[in-house]
């Protein structure tokens, strides 16, 4: 009971509980079908995955570093809730940074910083944040308007152990302002088979150990040294020596160290409509003229 639990992204408790019983109840065709859309996915990046990559497979919540084909790495992940999901795209590691600050993203703040600041003004000196404006420049916070419809200013949280991104982060530059950082949460959260907590950006098992690895440059960074670094409690930004492409995937079927196939919950239920469009009627359309 506790490897079919395993195998299919469940508590390994060994108790055939309602969410071990459905997945027993689960036929084999729908199995089949969850193949068939990892095999659909997997040929959208066949050709976008080089040599060295960070992988993130957001349905497992988890991250792993491939070499030419072959996992070297991997650990456990907390990817987006449903309301806040981690987006699919491809990107390219530049740099990380120990000791960060967090600027607070948009959605937190006008849905989760705004609301308690406006109950309770000393919520910003209780959690060490800043009242910046677009310049970078400090603002006492006296001096806004916080029921104000727009909010011209930027929130910055101090580096720090309570940081929400700990206290590393691995930055590669995008749009979704999407990232893979350490969390003052560890032991409670990765230790969870459901790891769907964050607000789309991934916190990683063990970020230092990944940042060693991206770093490449073993006879001056290890996770020990780069934890040594952490000293002083100065943020520090450290580029790589060459760009790690990152492939953020969805995939809910998967191999595991020794090549079994692992079933993964359909955490953002995103299954279904691509399994219509591949059963779908085949359509070929060709130019004008």
């Amino acid at each position: 009971v506790q490897a079919f639990q395993r195998r299919h992204g469940l508590d390994p408790d060994g108790v055939v509980g309602p969410g071990t019983l459905a997945a027993l109840n689960v036929p084999v065709g729908a199995r089949i079908d969850q193949l068939r859309l990892t095999l659909e996915r997997a040929r959208w990046v066949v050709d976008e995955a080089p040599g060295d990559v960070v992988v993130v497979n957001i349905a497992g919540a988890e991250v792993f570093v491939a070499r030419n084909g072959e996992v070297t790495w991997w650990r456990r992940a907390v990817v987006g809730k449903e309301a806040r999901q981690t987006p699919v795209f491809r990107g390219l590691m530049t740099y990380i940074e120990i000791n960060p600050t967090w600027t607070i993203p948009p959605t937190i703040l006008r849905e989760d910083v705004l609301p308690k600041v406006r109950r309770n003004r000393g919520y910003l000196a209780a959690n060490d944040i800043r009242v910046l404006d677009y310049q970078g420049r400090r603002v006492d916070p006296a001096t806004v308007d916080w029921n104000a419809r727009s909010f011209p200013y930027l929130l910055r949280q101090d580096a720090g152990p309570d940081n929400p991104l700990g206290l590393v982060k691995l930055m590669f530059p995008n749009p979704h302002n999407v990232y893979l950082h350490d969390t003052p949460a560890r032991a409670s959260v990765f230790t969870k088979s459901r790891r769907t907590f964050s607000s789309g950006c991934i916190r990683v098992e063990d970020p230092f150990e990944l940042a060693a690895i991206v770093l490449d440059e073993p006879g001056t960074w290890t996770a020990a040294s780069l934890k040594a670094a952490l000293a002083g409690g100065q943020t520090r930004r450290i580029n790589l020596k060459r760009p790690w492409p990152v492939l953020l995937l969805y995939w809910t079927a998967a191999l595991d160290e020794q090549g079994e196939v692992r079933f993964l919950p359909d955490v953002y239920r995103r299954d279904p409509a691509l399994l219509a469009a591949l059963d779908g009627d085949v359509r070929i359309e060709f130019p004008a003229g």
